[in-house]
């Protein structure tokens, strides 16, 4: 394969982006310059570079717009339980249980595992420090402990498979170019691999360091530091109990069904497979009548309003959590032949594949070890979370893996899904400071480079046996 100019170019490009996101610095003016680079090569001509800005990004918008709009309405059905106060009711009933400080890390485990799955842990975070950190620390359980059990099982475990909402698998699989359920089903496998191990670890390694409960644990910690003040702004529950309880317990056993009826289409004939994006769009779906339901509730003359606002909300969420990931894909689609076709508006047989090219013509450096491809994704999902996203690095994660795979004798699917493990368990807010994991440090009052010091081993030996188990499983 003989490389060309534009060859050169995309791939000091991609050194650039990673060598960028190493230095902590956001991506998106590198990808957004050097797709103009690659662009003007290519084409020969300064204004068709300036034109490939905005066709990648166009392209690159318009192939993941479904994942803006899956956000958009999970975060405006979150808006809408918390004006009912049902948010808060279904977490009611897990105070109970905390008993001691042991109960306490793995129900804080449980509740922001089962809220992050559905809704990301952003949600989560606020709530579960609001409401259950306080308890668990009267229960004995130190604030290091809370904080740690919150980052590994939302920001870790759950956001990494992310299974519900699929924005990272589609993210991944379709920069892979391969469909994304099994992406999805390996990263929730993984996911569960890489966090029952980081949880026990973690556990033990602060086992000795639960107390007894006391009060005086809370008032101790209360006075340590002036309290948090809380962003996502909770509107005080203006309905009655049983309203907050009635949408407290519609809202899981509804997704619970969808997650069985998922599983159901696995295994009979008799419902639809799920592939593809059937079963985010069965959510997003279910959640929009969800919505208008608990709009209606809370205020029924205008629920026309509200629920139009309650979208509103999630739509500015969802482009500010996945804005700045557009111009980053639109570059790394460009290096592929299924994208660069719609970006540089030539036929399919004439559209360049940058990156495959560049993988072809270092076969013969690349060891053909199944192993040190796998840790090799890895590494790089890993340096891709530096930039305290976890998401930003997945198109370059999927494009390598849909470049590597082949030629290294491991599927796609297993490769793209130990990247993605990579990249969101560093930087989804386990590993990096400058990531959503200041706001769990401000939660617990804890400082947040405690957190990274005692994640660190917990973290890398989950992923190092994820990987491992990838190789072995799939």
């Amino acid at each position: 394969m003989e490389l060309t100019a534009p060859h050169w170019i995309y791939l000091i490009g991609t050194f650039i982006i990673i060598i960028t996101m190493l230095f902590r610095q956001n991506v998106v003016v590198p990808a957004v310059l050097m797709t103009f680079f690659v662009g003007w090569i290519f084409t020969g001509s300064f204004s068709s570079g300036l034109q490939t800005i905005f066709q990648a990004s166009l392209t690159a918008a318009g192939e993941l717009f479904n994942i803006f709009l899956i956000i958009a309405i999970m975060t405006a059905l979150l808006h809408s339980l918390k004006a009912i106060g049902a948010d808060e009711q279904m977490i009611t009933p897990f105070q109970r249980v905390m008993k001691n400080g042991h109960i306490s890390f793995w129900v804080i485990v449980l509740v922001t595992y089962t809220i992050s799955i559905f809704f990301w842990p952003t949600p989560a975070v606020p709530l579960i420090g609001a409401l259950l950190i306080p308890v668990a620390i009267r229960a004995g359980l130190p604030p290091i402990g809370a904080a740690i059990a919150i980052s590994l099982a939302g920001q870790g475990m759950a956001l990494s498979a992310d299974y519900m909402i699929k924005i990272a698998p589609m993210l991944n699989a379709t920069s892979a170019g391969i469909d994304v359920g099994p992406v999805a089903d390996r990263a929730l496998v993984l996911s569960l691999i890489t966090g029952a191990v980081a949880l026990s670890y973690a556990y033990f390694s602060i086992k000795k360091s639960i107390k007894p409960p006391s009060r005086q644990h809370l008032l101790s910690w209360e006075k340590e530091s002036r309290n948090v003040e809380q962003e996502d702004d909770h509107l005080p529950p203006t309905h009655s109990k049983k309203h907050r309880i009635f949408f407290a317990l519609l809202i899981p056993i509804t997704f619970l069904l969808i997650v069985i009826y998922m599983v159901l289409s696995m295994f009979t004939d008799a419902i639809p497979d799920m592939e593809g994006g059937a079963g985010a769009s069965l959510i997003g779906g279910t959640a929009v009548i969800l919505l208008v339901v608990a709009s209606s509730f809370y205020n029924f003359k205008k629920t026309l309003a509200n629920v139009s606002d309650f979208l509103v909300k999630g739509f500015v969420f969802a482009f500010k959590a996945m804005g700045p990931v557009i111009p980053i894909a639109g570059f790394f689609f460009i290096g592929s032949g299924e994208f660069s076709s719609k970006i540089f508006g030539t036929e399919s047989s004439q559209a360049p594949s940058f990156l495959f090219d560049l993988v072809q013509a270092g076969q013969q450096v690349i060891p053909e070890s199944s192993f040190l491809a796998a840790f090799g994704i890895l590494i790089i999902g890993m340096i891709t979370g530096l930039d305290g996203s976890g998401f930003s690095g997945l198109p370059l994660v999927g494009s390598l893996s849909g470049a590597l795979g082949q030629s290294v004798g491991v599927d796609v699917a297993t490769l793209a899904a130990i990247g993605q493990m990579g990249s969101i368990w560093v930087g989804g807010g386990t590993l990096i400071a400058w990531s959503s994991l200041v706001a769990v440090a401000g939660f617990a009052k804890v400082p947040v480079m405690e957190i990274v010091r005692k994640s660190f081993i917990p973290v890398m030996l989950g992923l190092i046996i994820s990987t491992i188990a990838a190789l072995l499983l799939f």
